[in-house]
């Protein structure tokens, strides 16, 4: 069992990187005015605990990442994982173009890159932080992420302001090194520790 331990980072810097965001991914063009129902969805959401990803894609339209909680496993046969994209993210065309991504899942030390990837910094500054190669689709990878998923997009939903992409997995790099994990849970950045058998 995992235990959460609690960063040192402040609930400040937190509201300043998601402003960053949401401004990087022109979420909000206009003052937004979330109504009731809107908020108390955000809110409850955000006592789902997630993993911290950063996802990246490399081909014709140019390299491009983001940092993302929204992905989750959908099945084993064939290996395949969903990410939830805004289309309205100043990122959207590169992934839409491309075809393909890598899920790099953040380990404990890779907070700053995680605010770095989710804030307004320009893209080759991004990937001029950390240590990044490639596998089979040619997207980047975090050399010292707990696990990467190097996937080709195979199926597109739209729902809402989103697109879900349906990605097969092509390729794996597993941490061998015992990383510990990065989660996003109640607004804060929270380790977690592996458990010891």
């Amino acid at each position: 069992m995992s235990i959460l331990q609690p960063s040192s980072q402040t609930a400040a810097a937190l509201n300043k990187m998601m402003a960053q965001t949401a401004a990087e991914n022109n979420v909000l063009k206009t003052t937004t005015v979330l109504n009731a129902t809107q908020q108390q969805f955000r809110n409850a959401m955000s006592n789902l605990a997630a993993a911290v990803n950063i996802v990246t894609t490399d081909g014709e339209a140019g390299r491009a990442g983001f940092t993302a909680s929204a992905v989750c496993s959908v099945t084993d046969s064939p290996p395949t994982l969903l990410v939830c994209l805004n289309r309205n993210a100043s990122v959207y065309p590169v992934f839409q173009s491309n075809q393909v991504l890598c899920v790099n899942t953040l380990a404990q030390q890779h907070t700053q890159l995680s605010n770095v990837f989710g804030g307004k910094t320009p893209m080759p500054e991004r990937f001029a932080q950390g240590v990044w190669t490639s596998l089979s689709t040619g997207s980047p990878v975090l050399t010292d992420a707990v696990v990467a998923f190097d996937c080709k997009i195979r199926q597109v939903v739209a729902i809402g302001t989103h697109d879900i992409l349906f990605c097969e997995v092509q390729d794996l790099q597993l941490n061998h090194t015992g990383a510990q994990g990065l989660i996003y849970f109640d607004r804060a950045y929270h380790h977690l520790t592996r458990h010891q058998s």
